[in-house]
């Protein structure tokens, strides 16, 4: 039975995977758009979407919390005053995933994950 089987185990360790996904994150708030491997990409969604979700209510205890995934000052700051603003209306669904040719080294399906703009009318 697959009960608390969640998430993808990326042939890496426990801290292996929490350093990685902090590190992606904090170049995807960052950049707002990065490429990497398919599955990455697929798992990177929830963490950062969670992230934005929390940053949306712009509190000590959520930067604290934020902070403590992500370990990078400049990505929490534009986090909480770039981004989480900008989806302040928006119950979720953050991020896009748009597929692209596989790498030429290995043939390892690639994407690019990137911040949905929201749109102004």
């Amino acid at each position: 039975m697959r009960h608390l089987k969640k998430g993808r185990k990326l042939n890496r360790t426990a801290a292996h995977r929490r350093a990685m996904f902090a590190n992606m994150a904090a170049s995807l708030f960052k950049h707002e758009r990065i490429q990497t491997t398919l599955a990455k990409a697929k798992e990177l969604r929830s963490f950062c979407e969670k992230l934005i979700t929390r940053a949306k209510e712009n509190t000590l205890h959520n930067k604290r919390i934020v902070l403590a995934r992500i370990r990078d000052m400049d990505a929490v700051v534009k986090l909480f005053d770039e981004i989480a603003p900008r989806y302040k209306d928006v119950p979720g669904g953050y991020t896009r995933i748009i597929r692209v040719k596989q790498r030429h080294g290995d043939g390892a399906k690639m994407a690019i994950i990137e911040l949905v703009q929201k749109e102004s009318t």
